[in-house]
């Protein structure tokens, strides 16, 4: 009985490691050797060795890239973070229909990014100029994401728009993981308030604030729906996001080899960057 219940779970995981090596490690390991190629797409190509890693090191507009990338993904993370932690403490309190909020809020997860990067494209190139005429402003006359200084808050708003759902419903999951004991003896010691929160709940839900820091993080700094919905790099490359210059220049501007380079770099990149957070949370957690 045993022998049989090992068979089929080795029947299951079988073609599901199939399909994670197929599409997943063998593309992986192809990207690394042309790396160190200068294969443009198609036909042939030559060793280059090293050459692609210390060209992307001089490469003014892959530095851009990344400036901007890292910009955008920690003011994003800032802002999802706050807004779905207010968000999920109001959810969390007695109010009615809190199951009806719950899904409303949970309504732009649902929704594919690039569908919701045109439509919000819409609204910033005619909807919001149009009422900005109206009340006589001049800073909203004109489409964000027109100009170089106001694109990236249009992208920003895209991204922290559709990922709040998902943050608030993990910390809703964190809150609900609070004992009622805990509040009610804090309650007696003078807790309340914002000392409450301070003292007594965010300490308990630092792990799910870790979750949500991890993967806002991850998610925006390989963010590429956005940028292709609402301005596609632009203008004048101010938008151009390390995604999306990988993808732009390795496709379609003759670059497979050094840009595959420069996606290995950002794979590293985002691999430190996610093990140096969940380090950080998990010391504070032992501390607390």
């Amino acid at each position: 009985m045993k022998n049989d219940r090992k068979m089929t779970f080795l029947l299951i995981t079988i073609p599901i490691l199939a399909l994670f090596v197929c599409f997943n490690t063998i593309p992986l390991i192809r990207g690394v050797i042309y790396s160190f190629t200068n294969f443009r797409g198609y036909g042939s190509y030559d060793w280059v060795g090293l050459r692609n890693y210390i060209d992307l090191f001089s490469d003014a507009r892959v530095g851009k890239s990344y400036l901007f990338t890292f910009k955008l993904a920690i003011v994003t993370t800032i802002v999802v973070n706050v807004i779905s932690l207010l968000l999920a403490l109001c959810l969390n309190s007695k109010i009615r229909a809190k199951s009806f909020f719950r899904g409303a809020y949970f309504l732009p997860n649902v929704l594919g990014s690039l569908v919701v990067g045109y439509i919000f494209n819409y609204f910033f190139t005619y909807i919001l100029p149009a009422l900005g005429s109206m009340i006589g402003s001049e800073a909203l006359s004109t489409s964000i994401l027109s100009r170089t200084g106001t694109a990236w808050i249009g992208i920003m708003i895209v991204c922290a728009w559709q990922s709040v759902a998902m943050n608030t419903i993990i910390y809703i999951s964190g809150l609900q993981t609070v004992p009622e004991d805990v509040y009610e003896a804090g309650g007696l010691d003078g807790a309340t308030g914002l000392k409450q929160f301070r003292y007594l709940t965010f300490p308990l839900i630092i792990p799910f604030f870790s979750i949500n820091m991890v993967l806002c993080v991850k998610n925006f700094l390989m963010v590429f729906d956005q940028i292709v919905a609402l301005t596609q790099g632009g203008p004048a490359q101010s938008t151009e996001s390390i995604s999306y210059l990988i993808y732009n220049n390795g496709m379609s501007g003759g670059q497979f080899g050094f840009q595959s380079a420069n996606a290995v770099v950002f794979f590293i990149v985002i691999v430190v960057i996610s093990v140096t957070q969940m380090r950080i949370t998990s010391s504070k957690e032992e501390q607390l």
